[in-house]
């Protein structure tokens, strides 16, 4: 009969300090404090999952309780506190599960055994896993103990979640922050855990592997074995994109150069394979936006280590990166990161997607941007009355969206030096119908069309050279008055004190408006912006100012308290008070 089979993560957990992945420079310093004898009575690993913190744990329990310690600072593995840790049955090493075991019962049940000296050995060490899933009950019995232990006892607390300690468990522990596991030292680690159960592996395989477990080794060896299962020992790259159901490097490779050729159609091919694929279109989006970020990094030779990727992979980004300027990665990522931000809540998700796509094609060819919120006319509130185009300034225009130039080309209207009102009989300049136009010099630059911002209000119109001072009657003050409260049917305070307060002309162009309480005032300030301008509109006078004033002759009612109400009550109902008197009831 063969021996039970033992999975990776369990088989080839490590048994010393040289053995743990990736920590390093942290296993160096724990080794040092057991060798010079300077021990802690309480530590706090803290870090991910899977990288290492309860094995290192066990380690250090082991270590300072071996009898035979080798030079150095190993445990030996053989002696008799060695092997009773490795069998689990050792009365020097206990463990406590806090997800599961976290009321104050279970705390007082280690704190009884911390009073047990050990027998074999020199310190009892006490494991707190997960610790941060301890009730406050819990960590405020437990802090006592943390403080002042006997010599003998150590405690070691891991945790994935180190912000939810208490501030005043941290306080009384040294703390050790393991980091993730890098890809090179996860592919190493697989690669020796393949020699050992004599497995082939590809080691763009072993980085595909190492890259879907996000850091955590006991993630990456499951996946290790999952896939040596499905494959009969023979680990090959498309077998992992197969089990793993991953997207290929291939896929976000032919993409970018689709994206640097422009070319949309093949771009939009690509993800429809992707999504006859059985991909998430979120997830698509997120990987190729790690992949551009890749290739930024590859971009810059000092930024190359922050790769975490396989060194094949690594060649290749860094000759793809070469492809397109720095600057378009910017842009590609902040499009990806905006379709990540509007995927949720977008109504047509694959259009979404798609239409990222083709902008990122055009960001290569394109003079200027495409599709940028800047250059599409906002909506216009069904609320508000239609305004007047304004040409604004040249420090105003917006870009417009790049047009398909025909055939043909129109002729091109000249700037002129300054902002001047359509259709006004103060514009000298205004080419006439038919007329011709001035072209512009070799060599320079081309220049944009003339574009209006509809989005700009009406009183802005001060920005512009000149501005309208038309005289105006009340009756046409009030008639526009009165158009606005149709404009404005769900603000009810608002078109209440527009009916009942009437307002009072104080100059030309100056209004005050008495209303009879602080909330019409405030309801008046709120909509102050857009009831100017439509006035301003309405009037032709860009001068036209209101002010809305609390009427001081108005008394105003200050509400009661629940005291000063009962006691009012009592005033006037002498019976009610006669009641209260006999029951003995004093109002407080």
């Amino acid at each position: 009969m063969s021996d039970q089979y033992i999975v990776s993560a369990r088989k080839y957990r490590p048994a010393t300090f040289d053995t743990v992945v990736g920590q390093q420079n942290l296993t160096t310093t724990l080794k040092n404090s057991i060798r010079t004898g300077r021990l802690a009575h309480a530590y706090l690993f803290c870090g991910p999952r899977g990288v290492g913190k309860t094995s290192c744990a066990r380690i250090f329990a082991r270590t300072i309780n071996c009898l035979s310690p080798t030079p150095d600072g190993e445990a030996c593995g053989t002696c008799d506190s060695c092997r009773a840790i490795d069998k689990g049955n050792s009365f020097n090493l206990m463990e406590l599960d806090a997800a599961s075991n976290n009321s104050v019962d279970d705390i007082r049940a280690v704190t009884e055994q911390v009073a047990i000296p050990p027998q074999v050995g020199k310190y009892r060490v006490f494991i707190i896993d997960e610790v941060h899933m301890l009730s406050s009950a819990a960590f405020n019995a437990f802090l006592k103990t943390l403080e002042e232990p006997p010599a003998y006892a150590i405690f070691i607390l891991a945790t994935t979640e180190k912000h939810k300690v208490l501030p005043t468990i941290l306080s009384r522990c040294q703390i050790y922050d393991f980091h993730r596991i890098t890809i090179p030292d996860m592919v190493a680690h697989l690669q020796n855990v393949a020699e050992k159960e004599n497995i082939q592996a590809d080691p763009r395989a072993l980085g595909l592997i190492a890259r879907k477990a996000d850091g955590a080794m006991r993630d990456a060896l499951s996946i290790f074995d999952q896939i040596a299962a499905s494959c009969a020992g023979n680990i090959t790259y498309d077998a992992v994109v197969e089990n793993l159901n991953v997207l290929d490097y291939e896929f976000f490779f032919n993409l970018v150069d689709t994206f640097a050729r422009g070319d949309s159609g093949g771009a939009l091919l690509l993800y429809k394979e992707i999504r006859d694929r059985g991909f998430d279109s979120l997830f698509f989006v997120n990987s190729l936006a790690q992949h551009v970020r890749d290739l930024m990094v590859a971009a810059d030779p000092r930024t190359i280590p922050l790769l975490e990727t396989s060194q094949d992979v690594a060649e290749r980004l860094v000759a793809q990166a070469r492809v397109l300027p720095l600057k378009w990665y910017y842009d590609a990522m902040k499009l990806l990161n905006d379709c990540d931000l509007n995927y949720r809540t977008a109504t047509g998700k694959q259009l979404l997607v798609e239409l990222t796509l083709i902008r990122l094609c055009q960001l290569a060819g394109a003079p200027e941007r495409p599709f940028e919120n800047s250059d599409r006319p906002a909506l216009r509130n069904p609320s508000e009355p239609p305004r007047a185009k304004n040409t604004t300034t040249p420090a105003e225009t917006t870009p417009p969206a790049p047009v398909e130039i025909s055939a043909s080309p129109a002729p091109e209207i000249s700037a002129s030096p300054a902002p001047i009102i359509p259709n006004s009989p103060k514009s000298p300049n205004t080419p006439k119908a038919g007329a011709p136009v001035a072209a512009p010099p070799v060599g320079a630059p081309p220049r944009r069309p003339a574009s209006f911002n509809i989005n700009r209000r009406a009183e802005t119109a001060s920005t512009s050279l000149e501005r309208r001072d038309q005289d105006f009657s009340d009756e046409a003050f009030l008639k526009a008055w009165h158009e606005y409260i149709t404009l404005v049917p769900d603000q009810q305070i608002l078109i209440s004190a527009m009916r009942t307060a009437v307002p009072k002309r104080t100059s030309r162009i100056d209004f005050n408006v008495i209303v009879d309480h602080p909330a019409q005032q405030q309801a008046f300030e709120l909509a102050m912006p857009k009831l100017l301008a439509h006035l301003r509109e309405r009037l032709n006078n860009d001068y036209l100012t209101i002010q809305a004033i609390i009427n001081p002759d108005k008394e105003i009612v200050k509400p009661l308290t629940p005291r000063e109400f009962l006691e009012k009550t009592i005033r006037v109902n002498a019976t009610l008070g006669k009641f209260l008197k006999d029951l003995d009831i004093e109002v407080v």
